[in-house]
């Protein structure tokens, strides 16, 4: 039957899709955009299946929506279109396999390098002492556009060295810190700041600043209030929800994984 009669590349082709298709679903995941990308592929499926059964009026008005709407695409998905093509022109995309592991290749190594628990127990630290700090864990998209703007490091993370560095009177403390695996490598960082006018007011320069990385990359924020002492976790460019600092560290791990 020629129903299996499949070649080589049209498996390679199958593949390439669904890695593709998997890749934008991550790239969405957690955010508003990930129901409308859902839509959007229900919407294409039932206009392939509109023409298999040769129903014409409901396929012309499928492949009309479906023509026009790669226009509304591009600008409702901007963002995530931004951030896939930071990954394929990012100076690091050939580097130590970068590229695997944003497929979930050979991610584990990073995942073991991060010490999430020296972080997240850092910032419950900081919060009792309302101290405010300012962190962006480095993923797929490097930050060198952002390191460059503040000084550079190389310090193993770990728990009082994040302390040290944001406490009120170190030279170090203002200004964002770069974490890249297991190492601390830029403090005093500026970063681009949100003009997103839904953020609620109560959230000051830091909590935008951590929008507006996220925004533009696939990077992940946390921050400490110097005001309620609290600890905010960014993603997306969205504010993630959490009950315990325990849940936090299990959701920091996932999406990093």
């Amino acid at each position: 039957m020629d129903i299996i009669d499949l070649r080589i590349l049209d498996i390679l082709d199958i593949v390439f899709v669904a890695l593709l298709l998997y890749y934008v679903y991550k790239l969405v995941r957690g955010t508003v955009a990930v129901n409308i990308f859902i839509g959007i592929v229900v919407i294409y499926l039932v206009w392939l299946l509109t023409q298999l059964l040769q129903m014409e009026l409901l396929s012309s008005v499928l492949g009309e929506f479906v023509g026009v709407g790669v226009f509304a695409l591009i600008v409702v998905f901007q963002q995530e279109i931004r951030k896939f093509l930071l990954m394929i022109g990012s100076t690091n995309f050939t580097q130590k396999g970068r590229f695997l592991r944003s497929f979930k290749i050979g991610r584990d190594d990073v995942r073991s390098k991060l010490d999430v628990e020296a972080i997240i127990d850092a910032c419950e630290a900081m919060g009792k002492t309302y101290t405010g700090a300012l962190m962006v864990i480095q993923k797929n998209n490097k930050l060198d556009f952002v390191k460059n703007t503040g000084d550079k490091m190389k310090i193993k993370l770990n728990q009082p060295i994040i302390e040290s560095i944001f406490f009120k009177n170190s030279p170090l403390h203002d200004g964002a810190m770069v974490i890249e695996e297991s190492m601390i490598t830029a403090t005093r960082v500026i970063l681009p700041v949100s003009n997103d006018r839904s953020i609620p007011l109560r959230f000051g320069l830091r909590h935008r600043a951590a929008v507006g990385i996220t925004e533009k990359t696939d990077a992940l924020a946390l921050v400490v209030s110097e005001e309620s002492g609290q600890t905010s976790y960014i993603r997306d460019g969205q504010f993630v929800m959490f009950e315990t600092m325990d849940e936090l560290k299990v959701k920091i791990k996932e999406d990093i994984s």
